[in-house]
């Protein structure tokens, strides 16, 4: 039977997750199950009290046009391996589905298998760019302005000033900017920024060390010198770096040499396009349509 909210199936969930998840980072699935899950996120297709299937549902409001919708974002989306094809997930699918309808004007996915989630009326709104660099592709300089222990307070503000330029984004707060460096250091990354001689915060990098290679999975940046000086820093953990951002910001002209991938982000489902319409003074029949009137390129990094 389906189960919301019930705190009894937290270590089923997590048992999900383990055995769907074989090539998460573990730490990551540590930190979130002790710090970001609550149990009202959870929906559990249970057998005698055992979490079987299952997945997350956590509010994620975001800035479009102006205005601050409300949202949710469903992930960790899992059965268990002997519990699959019985058609579990579907349900719980429509069960959660049916409570977004209900309550927010839009529902996102983290987008593995887009294909999936087709089905359910989600579409892909949003990509993101993986540049490849190394040594070779990046100027090389001093680390003169780098700093390792960046506050939540500077790190908020230099993003703020950043994510100007675009739309979609999450609203974030001082405390996401606490939560995120506990993130980070629990998966064993690290958290660079950069100041410029007046010693105001001009972006910062979070990366993340896979095997011989570093992912910086949020680079934020003012300027060209930020950008060379985060770029730099990256390399010094591990000599090939890939540089995940939004496909709005090319940085082909810095790094002109550097292989690029594009790879599907977010998903999207509009629940009610009838409201969005209205609210918009357009008309749109689904989430492509939606996202298309963005007067700014969208830049939604989020995973949770």
């Amino acid at each position: 039977m389906i189960e919301h909210g019930n705190p009894s199936l937290t270590a089923g969930i997590r048992e999900c997750w383990n055995k769907s998840f074989t090539t998460e980072d573990p730490r990551y699935t540590e930190y979130f199950f002790a710090n970001l899950f609550k149990a009202e996120y959870g929906y559990a297709w249970s057998e005698e009290g055992r979490a079987v299937s299952s997945l997350c549902r956590i509010p994620h409001d975001i800035m479009f046009n102006g205005r601050i919708l409300q949202a949710s974002m469903i992930l960790g989306v899992s059965t268990i391996p002997e519990y699959r094809n019985k058609g579990y997930m579907h349900q719980l699918m429509d069960t959660v589905i049916d409570a977004c309808e209900h309550t927010e004007l839009i529902t996102f996915i983290q987008a593995y298998r887009p294909e999936l989630y087709e089905p359910w009326g989600f579409q892909m709104v949003e990509y993101r760019m993986d540049y490849t660099v190394t040594r070779a592709d990046v100027k090389r300089i001093t680390n003169y302005g780098c700093a390792y222990e960046p506050s939540p307070i500077d790190l908020l503000k230099v993003y703020s000033a950043f994510i100007r330029r675009f739309n979609g984004f999450y609203a974030r707060d001082l405390n996401y900017f606490v939560q995120k460096k506990k993130e980070i250091q629990a998966e064993g990354g690290k958290i660079v920024a950069y100041y410029n001689g007046k010693d105001q915060i001009q972006g910062y990098a979070t990366i993340l060390i896979q095997g011989r290679e570093a992912k910086v999975e949020e680079l934020v940046y003012l300027d060209s010198m930020s950008l060379t000086k985060l770029v730099n820093a990256a390399l010094q953990e591990r000599p090939t770096v890939h540089l995940w951002v939004s496909d709005a910001e090319n940085l082909g002209v810095m790094f002109p040499h550097a292989p690029v991938d594009k790879h599907g982000f977010t998903m999207a489902r509009l629940n009610d396009a009838a409201l969005f319409s209205r609210l918009f003074g357009t008309e749109v029949h689904d989430a492509r349509e939606a996202f298309a009137i963005s007067k700014k390129p969208l830049n939604m990094n989020e995973e949770e």
